[in-house]
């Protein structure tokens, strides 16, 4: 019920689910197969919401957002088994406040289309999927602020997680972080995708394009919080 939830809750966002997913899979996994699980669960998530949005994709986030976070996933996945993830934890909840509180209050502003302002989302929001097992807040964040159209948003940001959970689920499972009592929780999380993603879809309908971009900021400045709350010093 709690992963139906966090399903609904990230399809509206647009981020994706690994941002509430990730500390409510902790309170019943150690956190090296929370990472595994995670991956697995994220790749049904995105397949649900490729097959539910076909809106369309923005092909210049998808090659210069996309692109960076699957090669920097790499390196977070890689080092998720040997460093202590909380100084990052830190850093991540830190960084979401800040700026979508920024946003926010600076509604106004807009943050250049550019490749190099693609680049350094991608590259951020994959370190930190690979490294804490959610980094879709980040690339939301910096989608968000791209303005874009909520159905071609959802459905980018889908595609590009999908090469970032497959990347880093190769990753884990070399590191042993997939286990077979995660494997056999695919079909319960395949189905929790499909029926997440296909609520999270028709509640956007009563959400009005304007007030899109603050609901993802805001939920996005939730997550930011709760990170921070949640850190045991």
């Amino acid at each position: 019920m709690l992963t139906f939830i966090a399903e609904i809750i990230g399809t509206i966002g647009g981020f994706g689910s690994s941002v509430f997913f990730v500390p409510l899979a902790g309170l019943f996994f150690e956190f090296e197969e929370v990472l595994g699980v995670t991956a697995v669960f994220h790749v049904a998530s995105n397949l649900a919401k490729i097959v539910l949005f076909k809106k369309g994709l923005d092909k210049f986030l998808l090659i210069n957002l996309g692109v960076p976070a699957v090669i920097f996933v790499l390196f977070g996945s890689y080092l998720s088994g040997i460093l202590v993830t909380k100084h990052f934890e830190l850093y991540l909840g830190v960084f979401l406040v800040l700026f979508s509180g920024f946003l926010l209050i600076k509604e106004n502003i807009v943050i250049s289309a550019t490749a190099r302002n693609a680049w350094i989302g991608g590259a951020l929001s994959g370190f930190a999927a690979g490294l804490l097992g959610t980094g879709g807040a980040i690339r939301g964040l910096t989608m968000a602020a791209f303005n874009m159209e909520k159905a071609i948003f959802i459905s980018t940001s889908a595609a590009i997680d999908m090469g970032v959970d497959i990347s880093r689920t190769v990753v884990y499972a070399s590191n042993g972080f997939i286990t077979k009592n995660t494997l056999l929780l695919v079909p319960f999380l395949l189905v929790v995708s499909f029926a997440g993603s296909y609520a999270g879809k028709y509640l956007l309908k009563y959400i009005p394009q304007d007030k899109f971009k603050k609901i993802s900021l805001g939920l996005i400045l939730v997550i930011g919080i709760v990170t921070l709350v949640g850190l045991k010093y």
